[in-house]
């Protein structure tokens, strides 16, 4: 009864957003493409809608649906089938109340399935950037204060850190969650960090001192959920913990843009260097506090704790083509043409599962005849294994006496087809092949320990409604 009652919930809510979805007129991240409210919801609700709008007041909705399958590898093959419902609330303060340059923004998730990663392959980099556990949360809910033209934004409250740190355009086209939020940090940082599905309260600045520069910082609460054993998905159950009191996480970049003159054409491209600091405690990969493996079976088990964790970064991004009708000189992944990135990160590995971190990708767009803002493009993620974890999985060898693996990387590439089908629409055929999931940690489905998990290789849809 109450697993029916939970579903019928769901469609319900999903119902509602779809008919109230008339909500946001902006596009899908890096496309030319309108809302759906011209085709799915009726013209006095888009009146409505756009009455509200204009007068500072504007609701969104976006549905994702991913269905995937696990063809080999990973611990077990299957598909499944999960989704997430994104409503929003974004407040013009000028408009509404006469409060120049204010801004409200909050939205929420309505999570519902079960993750590929967690259940059939279980590898770092999560293969749908939407899983998570089923969950109806609060995401962001932050103010925003802009002065100077704009030239100056202040935001404060629950928000997020990946849409703009450690980020480009282009790695937008890809559903791979490390392209949005690398691994680097998602494993590395208390309960993956303020990035999606458990954003936290912060403070972030960001300033264009030229046209051509613009610095960004901020300082977050250092954990999402706290301490605890459970997932940190429960332990911030609804997004509603507000956790203000933890060690802070602090993290800075520079933007620099920038021009390259290719055949009497300017190209544009930019490059971000930053760095991150934690003020807590993590744990050793190896060692206790008494100098011991954790492996050995005479110790404690009990990691050593380790002040502090850093990170630094860097992110280039370049536009390779224009056509030559095209005016737009601008790293936009959604103007015709073809751009590409590239990401390194590094963090110490005393304290880091993944101590180095590579990505890049190319994204094309307008290339199929008749479909000029249909996208597609190929990216590839490393994540290498800090030599002190893998030194642990060889004392675990020692102490044992199995040739349990020793893991070294996870590495994986993507290849996806963006097609917008309608305003508002777009249905997403990809592939992934994903090296030594977790690194090459052993496969629970050995008794014996030796054989580590297989590589695994996913084909998926994902489907996007948005208004």
């Amino acid at each position: 009864m109450i697993g029916t009652a939970h579903s019928s919930l769901l469609r319900w809510t999903a119902a509602i957003a779809l008919a109230s979805a008339v909500t946001s007129t902006s596009a899908f991240a890096g496309a030319k493409d309108e809302s759906a409210a011209a085709w799915l919801a009726p013209k006095w609700f888009n009146e409505w809608h756009d009455g509200l709008a204009n007068k500072g007041l504007n609701f969104g909705a976006t549905y994702i649906a991913d269905n995937i399958g696990n063809v080999s590898g990973g611990v077990k093959r299957g598909a499944i089938h999960f989704g997430r419902l994104d409503l929003s609330v974004d407040a013009d303060l000028d408009k509404l109340v006469g409060w120049t340059g204010g801004r409200f923004y909050a939205n929420a998730f309505v999570i519902y399935g079960q993750g590929l990663s967690r259940n059939y392959v279980m590898n770092l980099a999560t293969i749908s950037e939407i899983e998570a556990l089923p969950d109806q949360r609060l995401y962001n809910a932050y103010f925003e204060q802009s002065f100077f033209d704009g030239r100056l934004n202040i935001r404060a409250g629950q928000q997020a850190a990946d849409v703009e740190f450690f980020d480009s355009e282009t790695d937008d086209l890809f559903i791979n969650g490390t392209f949005g939020w690398p691994a680097i940090k998602a494993s590395n940082l208390p309960a993956g960090g303020p990035a999606p599905p458990i954003a936290v309260p912060g403070i972030r600045i960001k300033a264009a001192l030229t046209d051509k520069i613009t610095i960004f910082g901020a300082v977050f609460n250092g954990d999402p959920s706290g301490p605890g054993d459970a997932d940190p998905q429960l332990r911030d159950h609804h997004g509603l913990a507000f956790r203000v009191n933890d060690p802070p996480w602090v993290i800075g970049q520079v933007r620099f843009d920038y021009d390259i003159d290719i055949g009497g054409r300017p190209l544009a491209g930019n490059f971000t260097p930053g760095a991150w600091k934690h003020y807590g405690s993590f744990d050793s990969q190896r060692f206790t506090v008494q100098g011991q493996s954790i492996a050995d079976p005479d110790g404690s088990g009990i990691p050593a704790k380790l002040r502090g964790n850093y990170g630094i970064f860097a992110v280039i991004e370049q536009v390779l083509y224009r056509p030559p009708e095209v005016k737009d000189n601008t790293t936009s992944a959604s103007v015709p043409g073809v751009t590409a990135f590239g990401r390194i990160a590094y963090s110490p590995p005393d304290r880091n599962l993944i101590d180095l971190y590579l990505d890049g990708g190319v994204g094309f767009v307008g290339f199929v005849p008749g479909r000029p803002i249909d996208r597609f493009g190929v990216a590839a993620a490393y994540m290498r294994i800090s030599n002190t974890a893998r030194n642990l999985d060889i004392d675990t060898q020692t102490f044992t006496g199995v040739q349990s693996p020793v893991r070294s990387n996870e590495t994986l590439i993507e290849m996806i087809y963006e097609a917008h089908i309608k305003p508002g629409w777009l249905i997403a055929p990809y592939f992934q092949y994903v090296f030594r999931p977790s690194g090459g940690i052993p496969n629970p489905n050995d008794p014996s320990g030796v054989a580590r998990i297989g590589d695994a290789a996913v084909f998926g849809v994902t489907t996007t409604i948005r208004y």
